[in-house]
């Protein structure tokens, strides 16, 4: 059930990937979201199904799956900083991405990769994010109130995995519960990306 639901998870986001319109200054980013979140949940299927087999080469393969994730937050808050800051500011938040990703290597070079992990070390990461688009919506930024629900139902969807029972209310197990939650948050977000496609191309907020 695991692999059969990270396949599904892979291939709407795949799909979404595919149909992220063009024509915006974060355009490229946000493909890349979607890109390498699709190939994220296509190689967890392939774990889930073949490699958890062997624990040796189980840690190795999710060790990479789980590091696709956190590359999704790379290209996630470039995206945002492009979308509401412009390309200029984008070098400031490098630090903070660096951070991140340090850090999240050593729990993977040291086997202890996985969602808890990912949350601990991006959590200044998605507090970012969260921070720019709240940020946005006081200013009015016509994706922003939609990237907010999008991005909170896939905080939701995290909570399957990391809240003991959760899954259990839904009848499923953890790993497939968050693979199917995570379908709605990243169809919404693909609806915060495209929704106001025909009717305005946001420019950066000037401070």
């Amino acid at each position: 059930m695991a692999s059969l639901t990270d396949l599904a998870l892979g291939l709407v986001t795949l799909y979404l990937a595919v149909r992220v319109p063009h024509g915006t200054p974060a355009s490229r980013y946000w493909r890349m979201v979607f890109a390498w979140a699709a190939v994220a949940a296509l190689g967890g299927a392939v774990h889930h199904a073949v490699l958890v087999g062997d624990p040796r080469v189980a840690r190795v393969s999710w060790a990479i799956v789980s590091s696709m994730v956190v590359v999704v937050m790379s290209f996630l808050l470039a995206a945002s900083v492009v979308e509401i800051l412009g390309h200029s500011r984008a070098v400031v938040f490098w630090p903070l991405r660096l951070a991140g990703l340090l850090a999240y290597a050593v729990f993977a070079a040291t086997g202890h990769a996985g969602i808890a992990a990912i949350m601990w070390c991006e959590s200044l990461t998605v507090a970012g994010v969260l921070g720019l688009w709240i940020w946005a919506a006081v200013h009015r930024h016509p994706r922003a109130r939609p990237m907010l629900v999008a991005i909170g139902a896939s905080i939701a969807a995290a909570m399957f995995r990391l809240v003991p029972g959760a899954a259990g209310m839904v009848g499923l197990d953890p790993n497939s519960a968050y693979h199917l939650a995570q379908i709605v948050g990243m169809v919404l977000l693909f609806h915060a990306v495209a929704g106001t496609r025909t009717t305005l191309v946001p420019r950066p907020i000037r401070t």
